[in-house]
């Protein structure tokens, strides 16, 4: 008997992938840049606790109702479109098997072929096939608004954890350092972890997501200097 051949593909992971790295990634930069921001402008461990905290509930509950909008406008559409294919193929069955012929036409089918393709597939689930091969729309990549809020929201607070647990064990000198470097480490791990995830190159992955990073903290760092409780 012929042995199966078996392929890892990492497309399946892209929709909660997306959302979980750009939450942890958001929840450690956002939080460590206010830290320091905060810290550089001379403030103390309390106001610089409550500024993460209160940063972690916010940034929390804006990704996922940003995530969710978000999301469900793609669901909305997508749903849309797949109401308007049921409609074409209740009232012009002909008209969508031509249209999908020429769909496998143009990627390679002789005419025969392409109708003889459509035919079985149409016979099998006709929607499906139009929703995947005319609309582009695929059970794996397909649009899950409370999946993607609740992984965006779970993974920004992950990620924001890191910072607010750095101003509570952390010593109060060179706390803006501290937290700058700490963050980057996280960032650095991050994006070498998402990339190893979605099968890319990790090293590639590290550098976009610790660059961002560092931007983000100094500007803050910058900020927190030129308007200083002590300025």
């Amino acid at each position: 008997m012929k042995k199966l051949h078996f392929e890892q593909h990492y497309s399946d992971r892209s929709g909660w992938l997306r959302a979980a790295v750009l939450g942890a990634n958001d929840g450690i930069i956002s939080i460590a840049s206010l830290v320091v921001g905060v810290a550089a402008a001379g403030a103390g461990r309390t106001e610089l606790l409550i500024t993460a905290i209160a940063g972690l509930v916010a940034g929390a509950m804006s990704m996922a109702a940003g995530e969710y909008v978000s999301v469900s406008s793609q669901a909305d559409t997508e749903n849309a479109d797949l109401e308007r294919e049921k409609q074409e193929l209740a009232t012009q069955p002909e008209a969508e098997h031509e249209e999908l012929t020429h769909i496998y036409v143009e990627r390679g089918l002789e005419l025969s072929l392409a109708r003889q393709v459509v035919t079985q597939l149409m016979a099998h689930d006709a929607l499906a096939a139009h929703r995947r091969d005319e609309l582009g729309i695929s059970e794996t990549l397909r649009a899950r608004p409370v999946q993607a809020a609740f992984a965006s929201a779970i993974t920004f607070a992950v990620g924001a954890m890191l910072p607010v647990l750095l101003v509570m064990a952390a010593p109060m000198a060179g706390m803006a350092i501290t937290v700058s470097f700490s963050s980057l480490v996280f960032l650095i791990l991050l994006g070498f972890v998402a990339a190893k995830t979605g099968g890319a190159d990790p090293l590639i992955g590290a550098v976009r997501v610790t660059f961002w990073g560092a931007l983000a903290m100094g500007l803050t760092a910058v900020v927190g200097v030129l308007f200083g409780v002590g300025g």
